[in-house]
This record gives C-alpha cells, sequence and structure tokens, in this order.
C-alpha cells in the first residue's frame, strides 16, 4: 500500500449547512461509493484513508495554533491584525491556511468538529475511536463531534463499537438517505435499500448518537414521486431520527442524472410538483419526534422548521400557503426565494421586495409557462 505522505493539514470540498461554524478535519478522503448519480462532488477523484499519525499532526498542529491564539486576543483587543501577524511569525510551523482555520474556529466559540469527507466511519474502528480521545483530549471545549457516514457502512458496523464511538465522542451522524424507495435507491445506485437505511439509522440511535438523516423531494423524478414521498416517509417513521433535513433534488452539470435529464431519460419534477410531494411527505410523518428542517438554498421554502408532532400543521400549512397561491404569485415567490429576497411565503408580506421581484419578472418575461426553466438557470448557481 502507498505511504500516505504528509503535505500539510487537510480538508475536503464540503460539509453540511448546519456545520459552518464547525471545525472541519479531514480524516478521509472523498467517497469510497462514489456511483450515486445525482452527486457530481467527488466523480473524478480516488478515495483514500489518511493515516492515523497525518491525522494526529493535523490536530496537534491546529491545538498549537488554537493555544498562540488565546493567550494573543482578549475582549479588549480583538482580533488586531498586526498582532494577529505577528503572532504568526513566533510559530516554529508556518501554515497560514491552517492558522487561519484554529483563527476561524476561534472566532465562532469552538464549539463543534465535522470529521470528513463523505464516509469517515469506513476508517478502522479503532483508528477512529484513537483520533476522537485526541480530538477530545486537545479539544476538550468542543461539545460537538460529526461526521458523514453511508447506511450502508454503518449496518455493518457492530453495535459495540458504534457505542465505543459514542463513548470516544462522536455525537452526531450525517446519513443521506435520500429517498426510502427501493426503485428510486437502485435507480441512483445508492448502494443501499430501505431495509440498510433503517437498520443503519436504528443502529445509530441505539448506540446514543444524534442522526441527522437527509431527504430529497424530486429524486424520483414525475414518475415516482408520490412513491417517494410515501416510502421515505414510512422510513423515517421506522427510525425516528432526531433530524430531518430536506434537500430538494439540484442536478450539477456533470452529475450522470443530469445527463439522463437532458437525454430524455429522467423527467425532472418542477418546484410545484416537489412543493406538492413535500406536504404529501409530510402528511405521512406519523409517531416520531423528529426535528424537520429545510437549511439549505436549494429548497423552496427555508422557513418548515419545526419539530414533530407539535409543529406538523404549521409546516403544512406553510406549504398550502404556497400551493394555493394563483399561478402568477407562484412565479413572484419562485422568482424572489431564487434570488434570495424570500425565505417562505409570508415573505411576499413585504410590499418592497415583492416590488422588486415583479420587476424582474416583467423585464425578464417570467410567466408560469417558462418559469421553470429560469429556475433551472438559476440554481446552477448553488451546484
Amino acid at each position: 500500500m502507498k505511504k500516505d505522505e504528509y503535505k500539510g493539514f487537510e480538508q475536503g470540498p464540503i460539509r453540511p449547512p448546519s456545520e459552518a461554524s464547525s471545525l472541519l478535519l479531514r480524516i478521509t478522503r472523498n467517497c469510497p461509493w462514489n456511483k450515486c448519480t445525482f452527486c457530481s462532488i467527488y466523480k473524478s477523484r480516488e478515495f483514500s484513508l489518511r493515516s492515523l499519525e497525518n491525522i494526529i499532526k493535523d490536530i496537534d498542529l491546529l491545538h498549537t495554533y488554537l493555544e498562540g491564539i488565546k493567550k494573543t486576543i482578549d475582549g479588549t483587543t480583538g482580533f488586531d491584525e498586526k498582532k494577529i501577524n505577528a503572532l504568526f511569525e513566533t510559530f516554529d510551523i508556518k501554515e497560514r491556511a491552517t492558522f487561519n482555520t484554529a483563527l476561524h474556529w476561534y472566532s465562532t466559540g469552538m464549539g463543534s468538529i465535522f470529521l470528513q469527507d463523505a464516509n469517515s466511519l469506513i476508517m478502522k474502528p479503532d483508528d477512529l475511536v484513537t483520533i476522537l480521545n485526541h480530538i477530545r483530549n486537545r479539544f476538550p471545549m468542543a461539545k460537538r463531534i460529526t461526521s458523514y457516514a453511508r447506511s450502508h457502512t454503518i449496518a455493518r458496523i457492530s453495535t459495540e463499537n458504534m457505542k465505543k464511538f459514542a463513548a470516544a465522542g462522536l455525537n452526531r451522524i450525517h446519513i443521506g438517505m435520500e429517498s426510502g424507495s427501493d426503485k428510486i435507491l437502485k435507480r441512483i445506485k445508492k448502494g443501499v435499500d430501505k431495509a440498510g437505511h433503517i437498520k443503519a439509522g436504528l443502529r445509530v440511535k441505539e448506540a446514543g448518537i444524534e442522526l441527522s438523516e437527509y431527504v430529497m423531494p424530486g429524486l424520483g423524478g414525475v414518475e415516482l414521486s408520490i412513491e417517494n414521498a410515501l416510502e421515505t416517509a414510512e422510513a423515517l417513521n421506522m427510525i425516528n431520527p432526531d433530524f430531518i433535513r430536506i434537500r430538494s433534488l439540484a442536478l450539477p452539470p456533470r452529475a450522470p442524472l443530469a445527463l439522463e435529464w437532458e437525454n430524455g431519460k429522467f423527467e425532472k419534477c418542477t418546484d410545484l410538483m416537489m412543493a406538492k410531494e413535500l406536504k404529501l411527505f409530510l402528511e405521512n410523518l406519523y409517531n416520531i419526534d423528529s426535528y424537520i428542517k429545510s437549511d439549505h438554498i436549494l429548497n423552496l421554502i427555508e422557513t418548515i422548521d419545526g419539530k414533530m408532532p407539535e409543529d406538523k400543521k404549521k409546516l403544512i400549512s406553510i406549504m398550502d400557503s404556497f400551493l394555493d397561491m394563483e399561478p402568477e404569485q407562484q412565479v413572484q415567490y419562485q422568482i424572489g426565494r431564487r434570488m434570495g429576497l424570500f425565505r417562505g411565503p409570508d415573505d411576499m408580506k413585504n410590499a418592497a421586495l415583492l416590488s422588486q421581484v415583479r420587476q424582474t419578472c416583467e423585464s425578464h418575461g417570467i410567466t408560469p409557462d417558462n418559469v421553470d426553466v429560469v429556475i433551472d438557470d438559476l440554481m446552477k448557481r448553488f451546484v
């Protein structure tokens, strides 16, 4: 096996939006599966494990920088640029990007750490426990250590090892369920079926680790839109994750599913169809106490944010407030959302913002007949 040469501190390309303030520590590179047809992030990149030695070096270097930063910055001096630059010059190892990472994490309160890349739990369990213990030793102030993981991987990890991860400090796992439909999961080459998702989700919960499941309205296209809503809701009802996060389908140009769409092999849902699908999904969530989060710019309605079961009616009513609009109003909301002016239908009550959106629609000739073409173009900014 080729030796994992240390080339300095590493960070991967992505993290969940909820980890915006987290320190990003890369312990594996890219994605070991890398076959999902809706994703393009890792398609040209090879998966590899980082060595335990090199990961420890990253953690120790960050710790060294943070100790210096904590001694230099206080409530009175703040982030004085000259003082910060002078501090940097005092270190034996001078890696500016790593130093800036430590500085940014210090500024956010040092509350959480996210382990990159796509599937950190694929490494040897004992190595992961060693890393988690070292992180807790070096950064005891961090209240949360989180990671992405694949259901297929978790389902193969023993409950005993999962509990070891929890005891060592891993307290939240993000899983891309995407769908609970076996038909859709097979089509998109997810590498796991509904039963596997359920098994993995329950294993995370059994270990006492918080579980954040991501679901993707629109992933079944027009043909399987209803099935996507119903089967995904059923799977989540059986798992009862701590968080259910909405990630509406958007197709990056390099994703295989985007090519299927361009070649007429996949019929993509419109915004209106996905809104109906999301409402059906919410209606069919039962006997769970998960938090529902729509925390991504790709989503049509960001204000879908509440806890089951007490907020179920409120969340459905938010969907209805969009679905009950006249077609022209729906177009205005869609454009306003993609312009970054609206987060939810209630923002349409802001006369100044609505006027700006109306002017945009009029000047560009955006109507119910062509809005989805316009939306597809605007969405390319975010994928």
